[in-house]
């Protein structure tokens, strides 16, 4: 999973039917978590496009998409966010979310 700015969240949203962001920052344990199942995801899924970022260093992102809290992945589906999920269950159902 590459690591995008937001011009590369913004490039994916008009240039790919389906893609994901996930958001995180580093002192973060349940983002933890969450990195290691959006790797298994990106592994399963190499298809789509699944970029992440710290929070910290993309704050901009944080307001306009009213993000609450990380972690925190950001679904698109032809350029508008369908999800904005906070609690990553398990990898089937972020999975089933992206699909």
């Amino acid at each position: 999973m590459e690591t995008w700015t937001r011009e590369q969240w913004e490039t994916a949203l008009k240039g790919s039917s389906l893609a994901a962001f996930y958001l995180y920052t580093p002192m973060c344990g349940t983002c933890a978590v969450a990195s290691k199942m959006m790797n298994v995801i990106n592994v399963m899924r190499p298809e789509i496009p699944i970029g992440k970022a710290d929070l910290n260093y993309v704050q901009n992102i944080a307001i306009d998409y009213e993000v609450e809290s990380v972690p925190c992945l950001l679904i698109q589906k032809d350029g508008v966010v369908i999800h904005k999920i906070y609690a990553f269950q398990s990898v089937p159902y972020l999975l089933e979310k992206i699909d």
